[in-house]
């Protein structure tokens, strides 16, 4: 049996025609990289880049009944949002769970728009549709392109593309009725980067025209592609998780630490008794930042080790482009969270690391 195509975005010609180096990733085919993955990453930490991320899942909750479900379906208190609000939850099974990492808008009084992890969509939308029935769940994936702008100059970007003044817009607020390049477009004041920036949704069959006109906006290098390898680099700088490596139905919010997400305070979510118990017992490892103290970069996968014994793995490593040096996160025994002298394993050979706090890099102003 022949192996499935991998999908395309509405931007696959796009990139093609820039140079993208085309891998497939979670059943798409995707840009890894046009020039350089070093190059990218330091266009959005000092200018601007542009993210192609039409692989995401968006799933719309409607109805009497959507506050409801969504509120047994995620951990984090989705009743405190105003409508134009968004926030950042873990959607976990009964054992605690991590089934996916998700950010939720309500984006009018009884309807909620989901934003979710390309390689979760499919089980997403089930575990949803299973743990929702009362409300209408519509996956609208097929028809909604996300671009995402991000760095220090994509407010000015989009100022300039749309006509529309951004700078009262707070993290994690959403509004519709902008136009870029004549499509209606919805803009979100988040991302992955660890800068401040936008993902923008338009129609599917009208994303290129935004992709366009972002580039039109920006005038002559004002803007610059990026592809997954870059997107993979900034997000581990600014200490996000990726989902199947750093977090999955193996760990749970408090392991990850994402404590914060999991209000208590509620009567009922999935994955709640498991984790109210998990708090009571005390978790057994924790997921933390390693800096490596040579140019040796611990890969996932790589043994962290105290002394003789292994106390954990990486879950995710690079060498940082901003700050010029190995850094990795892994999941280690709890004791060995804070503050402590190790080892990681890179290639057969023990290199000195140590636990770092959380995130590497955080942008001036937060």
């Amino acid at each position: 049996m022949s192996e499935q195509r991998a999908r395309r975005t509405p931007l696959y010609e796009i990139h093609v025609a820039a140079g993208a180096r085309m891998v497939p990733f979670a059943g798409w085919e995707m840009p890894i990289q046009y020039g350089g993955v070093v190059e990218e990453h330091r266009a959005v930490r000092t200018r601007a880049g542009l993210f192609d991320v039409s692989h995401m899942g968006e799933v719309r909750i409607e109805g009497p009944a959507a506050l409801a479900a969504l509120q047994r379906l995620l951990t984090n208190d989705v009743s405190r949002l105003a409508v134009g609000a968004g926030l950042y939850s873990p959607m976990c099974n009964p054992t605690g769970g991590i089934v996916d990492d998700l950010i939720v808008f309500r984006v009018d009084d009884d309807a909620y728009m989901m934003v979710v992890n390309a390689s979760r969509s499919a089980a997403d939308l089930s575990w949803i549709r299973e743990h929702a029935a009362e409300a209408a769940v519509h996956d609208i994936s097929d028809e909604v392109a996300l671009l995402a702008l991000q760095g220090p100059r994509a407010e000015a970007i989009l100022s300039e593309a749309s006509g529309a003044d951004y700078s009262r817009m707070q993290p994690f607020q959403i509004a519709s009725g902008f136009r870029v390049a004549g499509a209606e477009v919805t803009v979100a004041r988040t991302g992955y980067t660890g800068e401040d920036g936008f993902e923008i949704s338009a129609p599917w069959g009208e994303a290129a025209a935004v992709w366009e006109g972002l580039f039109a906006a920006a005038g002559p290098g004002g803007l610059t592609p990026v592809g997954l390898g870059a997107r993979d680099t900034l997000r581990l700088e600014s200490g996000m998780m990726l989902y199947g490596q750093d977090i999955d139905e193996t760990t749970s919010p408090l392991e990850a630490p994402l404590s914060w997400t999991v209000s208590f305070d509620k009567e009922t979510f999935v994955g709640r008794e498991a984790l109210v118990e998990q708090r009571r017992r005390g978790i057994s490892r924790r997921l933390v930042g390693i800096e490596a103290e040579e140019r040796a970069i611990p890969r996932h996968g790589a043994p962290i080790l105290g002394g003789e014994a292994r106390i954990g793995s990486v879950t995710s490593g690079t060498f940082s482009p901003t700050l010029r040096r190995p850094i990795a996160m892994g999941y280690v025994q709890r004791e060995w969270a804070t503050g402590k002298e190790l080892e990681v394993e890179v290639r057969g050979r023990r290199v000195p690391a140590r636990v770092v706090r959380l995130p590497f890099y955080k942008r001036k102003g937060r």
